[in-house]
């Protein structure tokens, strides 16, 4: 069973409702998940917010974040998880925002960085970051997969305990 089946049926079983918001894969959890038979059941809705200005209209993203920190910042994505979940009917959501290149890249921030948060609207959260090696096709492969990935075993522990 593929990983986005999988990440469906915990977060049914768990009475879970995903929303996603996404910057650099530009809709690409959304798509990885909704490619499922039966996703209805556990997914309510996508935020694609590529630009700033999306991220502060649609998520609440604050203007004083994106100056401090960036659009690729553990700040900026906690923010726009916390949005994603406040401005939907879902109570769980991952966010995704990185640098898939080939330009855009920094010294601080280079090409393949990509920031994500997880959120619940029971208070736990989640940011990490990664640097991804590959082309832009493949940096985005992988957050994809990252998103999915560390939300599946988060709800996977919390079977366990």
């Amino acid at each position: 069973m593929e990983l986005s089946a999988q990440l469906g049926a915990l977060l049914q079983s768990q009475q879970y409702i995903l929303t996603t918001a996404e910057s650099c894969t530009g809709g690409g959890v959304s798509a990885a998940i909704t490619d499922i038979v039966g996703s209805s059941a556990w997914f309510d809705r996508a935020f694609i917010t590529y630009s700033n200005e999306a991220k502060m209209e649609m998520l609440d993203v604050e203007a004083s974040t994106l100056n401090a920190h960036g659009a690729v910042s553990e700040e900026t994505v906690t923010e726009m998880v916390l949005g994603a979940i406040k401005h939907s009917n879902a109570n769980i959501g991952v966010s995704v925002s990185g640098i898939a290149g080939p330009d855009g890249g920094s010294e601080d921030k280079p090409v393949g960085t990509v920031c994500f948060a997880w959120a619940d609207d029971s208070g736990w959260s989640k940011a990490a970051t990664y640097c991804f090696d590959g082309d832009r096709h493949e940096v985005r492969r992988q957050a994809v997969e990252v998103a999915q990935k560390v939300l599946y075993e988060e709800l996977s522990q919390r079977v366990q305990s």
